[in-house]
Protein backbone atom coordinates (compact mmCIF):
# COMPACT_ATOMS: atom_id res chain seq x y z
CA UNK A 1 0.00 0.00 0.00
CA UNK A 2 2.78 2.44 0.93
CA UNK A 3 4.61 1.71 -2.34
CA UNK A 4 1.45 2.08 -4.45
CA UNK A 5 0.56 5.44 -2.88
CA UNK A 6 4.16 6.63 -3.29
CA UNK A 7 4.09 6.00 -7.05
CA UNK A 8 0.62 7.56 -7.30
CA UNK A 9 1.80 10.76 -5.55
CA UNK A 10 4.60 11.17 -8.07
CA UNK A 11 2.60 10.51 -11.23
CA UNK A 12 -0.53 12.48 -10.32
CA UNK A 13 1.28 15.61 -9.22
CA UNK A 14 3.33 15.57 -12.45
CA UNK A 15 0.11 15.43 -14.49
CA UNK A 16 -1.65 18.10 -12.40
CA UNK A 17 1.10 20.65 -12.97
CA UNK A 18 0.86 20.08 -16.74
CA UNK A 19 -2.86 20.83 -16.91
CA UNK A 20 -4.46 24.25 -17.31
CA UNK A 21 -5.24 25.76 -13.91
CA UNK A 22 -8.94 25.58 -12.93
CA UNK A 23 -10.48 28.44 -10.97
CA UNK A 24 -13.85 26.80 -10.28
CA UNK A 25 -14.97 23.74 -8.36
CA UNK A 26 -15.39 21.91 -11.66
CA UNK A 27 -15.39 18.08 -11.86
CA UNK A 28 -14.30 18.58 -15.47
CA UNK A 29 -10.75 18.86 -14.12
CA UNK A 30 -10.77 15.11 -13.51
CA UNK A 31 -11.74 14.56 -17.15
CA UNK A 32 -8.94 16.84 -18.33
CA UNK A 33 -6.45 15.05 -16.11
CA UNK A 34 -7.71 11.72 -17.45
CA UNK A 35 -6.35 12.83 -20.83
CA UNK A 36 -2.82 12.35 -19.45
CA UNK A 37 -1.55 8.80 -19.45
CA UNK A 38 0.71 9.73 -16.54
CA UNK A 39 -2.33 10.68 -14.46
CA UNK A 40 -4.23 7.52 -15.42
CA UNK A 41 -1.29 5.38 -14.38
CA UNK A 42 -1.16 7.32 -11.12
CA UNK A 43 -4.89 6.71 -10.57
CA UNK A 44 -4.35 3.00 -11.18
CA UNK A 45 -1.62 2.96 -8.53
CA UNK A 46 -3.87 4.93 -6.19
CA UNK A 47 -6.72 2.46 -6.70
CA UNK A 48 -4.32 -0.39 -5.95
CA UNK A 49 -3.24 1.39 -2.78
CA UNK A 50 -6.89 2.06 -1.92
CA UNK A 51 -7.80 -1.64 -2.22
CA UNK A 52 -4.82 -2.69 -0.11
CA UNK A 53 -5.65 -0.01 2.47
CA UNK A 54 -9.27 -1.18 2.54
CA UNK A 55 -8.13 -4.74 3.25
CA UNK A 56 -5.70 -3.50 5.91
CA UNK A 57 -8.51 -1.64 7.68
CA UNK A 58 -10.34 -4.91 8.31
CA UNK A 59 -8.07 -5.54 11.31
CA UNK A 60 -5.63 -2.65 11.67
CA UNK A 61 -6.49 0.58 13.52
CA UNK A 62 -6.83 3.79 11.52
CA UNK A 63 -3.93 5.52 13.28
CA UNK A 64 -1.60 2.92 11.71
CA UNK A 65 -3.20 2.71 8.28
CA UNK A 66 -3.59 6.47 7.77
CA UNK A 67 -0.05 7.20 8.92
CA UNK A 68 1.16 4.51 6.51
CA UNK A 69 -0.81 6.12 3.66
CA UNK A 70 0.95 9.41 4.39
CA UNK A 71 4.28 7.60 4.52
CA UNK A 72 3.90 6.86 0.81
CA UNK A 73 5.53 10.25 0.34
CA UNK A 74 8.81 8.69 1.43
CA UNK A 75 8.54 6.29 -1.51
CA UNK A 76 7.85 9.28 -3.76
CA UNK A 77 11.08 10.89 -2.59
CA UNK A 78 13.11 7.74 -3.20
CA UNK A 79 11.64 7.29 -6.67
CA UNK A 80 12.43 10.90 -7.48
CA UNK A 81 16.06 10.33 -6.53
CA UNK A 82 16.41 7.02 -8.38
CA UNK A 83 14.37 7.75 -11.51
CA UNK A 84 14.24 11.52 -11.94
CA UNK A 85 17.65 12.29 -10.40
CA UNK A 86 16.30 14.58 -7.70
CA UNK A 87 18.72 15.82 -5.09
CA UNK A 88 18.00 14.60 -1.59
CA UNK A 89 20.21 16.30 1.05
CA UNK A 90 21.44 14.53 4.16
CA UNK A 91 18.71 16.14 6.29
CA UNK A 92 16.02 14.52 4.14
CA UNK A 93 17.74 11.12 4.35
CA UNK A 94 17.45 11.48 8.11
CA UNK A 95 13.75 12.32 7.69
CA UNK A 96 13.27 9.09 5.72
CA UNK A 97 14.92 7.19 8.57
CA UNK A 98 12.59 8.88 11.07
CA UNK A 99 9.64 7.95 8.87
CA UNK A 100 10.63 4.28 8.99
CA UNK A 101 11.07 4.45 12.77
CA UNK A 102 7.68 6.13 13.19
CA UNK A 103 5.87 3.47 11.17
CA UNK A 104 7.74 0.73 13.04
CA UNK A 105 6.60 2.21 16.35
CA UNK A 106 3.00 2.27 15.15
CA UNK A 107 3.20 -1.35 13.98
CA UNK A 108 4.55 -2.46 17.36
CA UNK A 109 1.94 -0.50 19.33
CA UNK A 110 -1.15 -1.33 17.23
CA UNK A 111 -3.50 -4.02 18.45
CA UNK A 112 -5.36 -5.69 15.55
CA UNK A 113 -9.11 -6.12 15.74
CA UNK A 114 -12.32 -5.56 13.80
CA UNK A 115 -14.07 -2.20 14.06
CA UNK A 116 -17.29 -1.50 15.89
CA UNK A 117 -20.28 -0.72 13.61
CA UNK A 118 -20.81 2.94 12.85
CA UNK A 119 -24.35 3.83 13.92
CA UNK A 120 -26.92 5.89 12.10
CA UNK A 121 -25.58 9.04 13.75
CA UNK A 122 -22.11 8.32 12.42
CA UNK A 123 -23.40 7.69 8.90
CA UNK A 124 -25.39 10.94 9.03
CA UNK A 125 -22.27 12.74 10.28
CA UNK A 126 -20.26 11.53 7.28
CA UNK A 127 -23.05 12.71 4.95
CA UNK A 128 -23.04 16.16 6.57
CA UNK A 129 -19.24 16.24 6.36
CA UNK A 130 -19.46 15.55 2.62
CA UNK A 131 -21.74 18.55 2.11
CA UNK A 132 -19.59 20.82 4.27
CA UNK A 133 -16.33 19.80 2.57
CA UNK A 134 -17.85 20.24 -0.89
CA UNK A 135 -19.26 23.65 0.04
CA UNK A 136 -15.96 24.80 1.49
CA UNK A 137 -14.17 23.58 -1.65
CA UNK A 138 -16.58 25.56 -3.84
CA UNK A 139 -15.41 28.79 -2.19
CA UNK A 140 -11.78 27.75 -1.60
CA UNK A 141 -11.04 27.49 -5.33
CA UNK A 142 -10.96 31.31 -5.39
CA UNK A 143 -7.71 31.21 -3.40
CA UNK A 144 -4.44 31.17 -5.31
CA UNK A 145 -0.82 30.37 -4.61
CA UNK A 146 0.29 28.71 -1.38
CA UNK A 147 -2.88 29.68 0.60
CA UNK A 148 -5.03 27.97 -2.03
CA UNK A 149 -2.80 24.89 -1.98
CA UNK A 150 -2.97 24.64 1.81
CA UNK A 151 -6.74 25.12 2.13
CA UNK A 152 -7.67 22.87 -0.79
CA UNK A 153 -5.10 20.27 0.29
CA UNK A 154 -6.50 20.26 3.84
CA UNK A 155 -10.04 19.86 2.51
CA UNK A 156 -8.86 16.97 0.34
CA UNK A 157 -7.31 15.39 3.43
CA UNK A 158 -10.57 15.74 5.36
CA UNK A 159 -12.43 14.07 2.49
CA UNK A 160 -9.96 11.19 2.37
CA UNK A 161 -10.07 10.96 6.16
CA UNK A 162 -13.87 10.64 6.03
CA UNK A 163 -13.51 7.94 3.37
CA UNK A 164 -11.13 6.04 5.67
CA UNK A 165 -13.60 6.30 8.57
CA UNK A 166 -16.33 4.87 6.34
CA UNK A 167 -14.03 2.10 5.10
CA UNK A 168 -12.96 0.82 8.54
CA UNK A 169 -16.33 -0.72 9.61
CA UNK A 170 -17.30 -1.45 5.99
CA UNK A 171 -14.20 -3.61 5.53
CA UNK A 172 -15.51 -5.96 8.23
CA UNK A 173 -18.57 -6.94 6.16
CA UNK A 174 -18.92 -10.69 5.62
CA UNK A 175 -20.13 -10.61 2.02
CA UNK A 176 -20.09 -8.49 -1.11
CA UNK A 177 -23.87 -8.13 -0.81
CA UNK A 178 -23.50 -6.52 2.62
CA UNK A 179 -20.94 -4.08 1.23
CA UNK A 180 -23.09 -3.11 -1.77
CA UNK A 181 -26.18 -2.56 0.38
CA UNK A 182 -24.40 -0.49 3.01
CA UNK A 183 -24.70 3.33 2.77
CA UNK A 184 -21.08 3.64 3.93
CA UNK A 185 -19.93 2.33 0.53
CA UNK A 186 -21.51 5.25 -1.30
CA UNK A 187 -20.24 7.76 1.24
CA UNK A 188 -16.77 6.28 0.82
CA UNK A 189 -16.93 6.67 -2.98
CA UNK A 190 -18.37 10.19 -2.77
CA UNK A 191 -15.73 11.39 -0.29
CA UNK A 192 -12.97 9.81 -2.39
CA UNK A 193 -14.12 11.57 -5.57
CA UNK A 194 -14.44 14.93 -3.81
CA UNK A 195 -11.01 14.43 -2.26
CA UNK A 196 -9.50 13.57 -5.64
CA UNK A 197 -10.94 16.71 -7.21
CA UNK A 198 -9.78 18.92 -4.35
CA UNK A 199 -6.29 17.43 -4.46
CA UNK A 200 -6.02 18.08 -8.20
CA UNK A 201 -7.10 21.69 -7.68
CA UNK A 202 -4.65 22.08 -4.78
CA UNK A 203 -1.72 20.78 -6.82
CA UNK A 204 -2.43 23.35 -9.53
CA UNK A 205 -2.22 26.32 -7.19
CA UNK A 206 1.57 26.62 -7.40
CA UNK A 207 2.64 24.78 -4.25
CA UNK A 208 2.35 21.02 -4.50
CA UNK A 209 4.47 20.85 -1.37
CA UNK A 210 1.92 22.78 0.68
CA UNK A 211 -0.96 20.81 -0.81
CA UNK A 212 0.45 17.41 0.12
CA UNK A 213 1.57 18.51 3.58
CA UNK A 214 -1.88 19.87 4.40
CA UNK A 215 -3.59 16.80 2.95
CA UNK A 216 -1.45 14.32 4.89
CA UNK A 217 -1.95 16.12 8.21
CA UNK A 218 -5.69 16.61 7.73
CA UNK A 219 -6.11 13.07 6.43
CA UNK A 220 -4.38 11.25 9.26
CA UNK A 221 -5.24 13.08 12.47
CA UNK A 222 -9.09 13.15 12.39
CA UNK A 223 -9.33 9.52 11.24
CA UNK A 224 -6.95 8.37 13.98
CA UNK A 225 -8.91 10.24 16.67
CA UNK A 226 -12.32 9.00 15.51
CA UNK A 227 -11.01 5.45 15.14
CA UNK A 228 -9.88 5.42 18.76
CA UNK A 229 -12.99 7.20 20.06
CA UNK A 230 -15.81 5.57 18.08
CA UNK A 231 -14.64 2.57 16.07
CA UNK A 232 -12.93 0.55 18.77
CA UNK A 233 -9.35 0.94 17.52
CA UNK A 234 -6.98 -0.27 20.21
CA UNK A 235 -3.41 0.26 21.31
CA UNK A 236 -1.50 -2.59 22.94
CA UNK A 237 -1.58 -2.13 26.74
CA UNK A 238 1.38 -0.15 28.03
CA UNK A 239 2.38 1.05 24.57
CA UNK A 240 0.26 4.19 24.36
CA UNK A 241 3.39 6.36 24.60
CA UNK A 242 4.96 4.44 21.73
CA UNK A 243 1.86 4.87 19.54
CA UNK A 244 1.69 8.61 20.25
CA UNK A 245 5.42 9.07 19.60
CA UNK A 246 5.32 7.04 16.39
CA UNK A 247 2.29 8.91 15.07
CA UNK A 248 3.79 12.34 15.77
CA UNK A 249 7.17 11.38 14.30
CA UNK A 250 5.54 9.97 11.15
CA UNK A 251 3.35 13.00 10.48
CA UNK A 252 6.14 15.49 11.17
CA UNK A 253 8.54 13.58 8.92
CA UNK A 254 5.96 13.49 6.12
CA UNK A 255 5.21 17.21 6.41
CA UNK A 256 8.93 18.05 6.31
CA UNK A 257 9.54 15.67 3.40
CA UNK A 258 6.94 17.37 1.22
CA UNK A 259 9.49 20.05 0.42
CA UNK A 260 11.63 17.50 -1.40
CA UNK A 261 9.27 14.66 -2.28
CA UNK A 262 7.35 16.43 -5.05
CA UNK A 263 8.34 16.66 -8.73
CA UNK A 264 10.91 19.43 -9.09
CA UNK A 265 9.22 21.18 -11.98
CA UNK A 266 6.96 24.18 -12.55
CA UNK A 267 3.63 24.66 -14.20
CA UNK A 268 4.27 25.16 -17.96
CA UNK A 269 2.08 28.28 -18.09
CA UNK A 270 3.94 29.89 -15.23
CA UNK A 271 7.26 28.86 -16.77
CA UNK A 272 6.31 30.44 -20.09
CA UNK A 273 5.36 33.68 -18.34
CA UNK A 274 8.69 33.73 -16.52
CA UNK A 275 10.55 33.18 -19.78
CA UNK A 276 8.65 36.03 -21.45
CA UNK A 277 9.39 38.24 -18.47
CA UNK A 278 13.10 37.47 -18.67
CA UNK A 279 13.12 38.07 -22.41
CA UNK A 280 11.40 41.42 -21.91
CA UNK A 281 13.87 42.40 -19.24
CA UNK A 282 16.75 41.56 -21.56
CA UNK A 283 15.23 43.56 -24.44
CA UNK A 284 14.48 46.60 -22.26
CA UNK A 285 17.15 46.80 -19.57
CA UNK A 286 16.57 49.08 -16.62
CA UNK A 287 18.14 52.54 -17.02
CA UNK A 288 21.32 53.17 -15.10
CA UNK A 289 21.18 55.54 -12.19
Amino acid sequence: MIAAYGVANLLQSMAATRTTVHHTFDPGLLLRLAGHRTYLLGVFCQLLGFVLAFLARRELPLFLVQASVAAGLGVTALLGVLVLKWRLPVAEVLLLALLVLGIAALVISAQPGTARPLGAGGVAGLAVALVLIGTAGFFAVRLHGAPGSVVLGALAGLAFSSAAIAARPLAGAHSVQQIVQHPLLYLLVAHSLVGQLLLGLAMQRGSTTAAVAAMDAAGAIPAAAIGLALLGDKIAPGREWLAATGFVITILAVVCLTRYAQPQHHHPVAAARRERGLAGAAAYPAPRR
